[in-house]
């Protein structure tokens, strides 16, 4: 029992952390169409730029993340307005934000390495002490980890579902050209996704940072769990993405511990393969209908 209480905490922290970046990509994916491909990079300068806030300028820990959500919503309105905004409207578009977005991801990756080095940095925001749940004693940190992603989840969730804001999100994600036909500000909405994603993505990696160290090219594997999770929920489904992160994250620490922790990654990966093989449109996706 202590075993499995263990191993559901874990997994919830772990999950709580791919929730906030998976659910970041796919409300870029579902508004916008688009793949993200500079999506970790977003995490890492969030990470380093709470790093930089509370070592170099002096900040309480705690403001940390704060830092990272403001400069995570920085990078992602600047994406959108350099990058996204003139490649969305091309021909070929899905193909030329995928390459467009990685070649800023390597940029944002390439500054930070000539700016901090290639060596690993500790992340110096920590919670101490611990809990005792279930006879199984927690650290605070991953308590702290578990309920900063919660409070964000239902901010992003208060916002699509109660406010005018999330519902121009919603009908932009339903049908572009009929939102902008019943005057909704597309590009506006566009913008806002983008900045709210990049949030999410900021504070995720600097969470994530506080459980390993700062690297240039630590956002890398989050991306693509964040990818994952997307696929098997399906492409653009906000609500699944959150909902899959925990149960993939939950399979991954299970695997991880019966087996081996390299095998915990490639197990999700296997879990993809069935579901496309299963249900291409991933597990809470909907099936599009194409009339001629």
């Amino acid at each position: 029992m202590e075993t499995l209480v263990q191993l559901t905490l874990t997994s919830l922290t772990t999950g709580s952390m791919y929730a906030l970046a998976a659910v970041g990509l796919s409300l870029i994916w579902g508004a916008l169409g688009m793949l993200n491909m500079g999506h970790g990079a977003f995490m890492t300068l969030g990470a380093y730029a709470a790093m930089t806030a509370i070592n170099a300028l002096g900040l309480p820990p705690f403001l940390g993340i704060f830092v990272s959500l403001i400069v995570g919503a920085a990078i992602g309105i600047l994406a959108h307005l350099l990058v996204a905004k003139w490649v969305i409207v091309q021909d070929g578009a899905h193909t030329n934000i995928m390459v467009a977005t990685a070649g800023l991801a390597i940029l944002i990756e390439d500054s930070i390495l000539k700016i901090y080095g290639g060596y690993p940095y500790p992340q110096p925001f920590s919670v101490t002490g611990s809990v005792s749940i279930g006879g199984v004693a927690v650290n605070l940190q991953s308590v702290f980890i578990l309920l900063v992603a919660l409070v964000l989840v239902g901010v992003v969730a208060f916002l699509l579902l109660k406010t005018k804001f999330g519902r121009a999100i919603r009908a932009t994600a339903m049908n572009r050209d009929a939102a902008r036909l019943m005057g909704v500000r597309t590009e506006t909405v566009f913008l806002q996704v983008m900045a709210l994603a990049g949030a999410l993505a900021g504070v995720s990696g600097m969470l994530i940072s506080t459980q390993a160290t700062l690297s240039p090219m630590m956002g890398g594997a989050p991306m693509l769990k964040a990818f994952v999770i997307c696929v098997v929920a399906g492409l653009g489904n906000v609500w699944g993405a959150g909902v899959m992160a925990i149960v993939l994250a939950f399979a991954e620490v299970v695997v991880g511990y019966s087996i081996g922790l390299h095998f915990g990654f490639p197990a999700m990966l296997l879990i993809v393969i069935l579901v496309l093989i299963w249900r291409p449109e991933g597990l809470f996706g909907k099936e599009r209908v194409v009339r001629l």
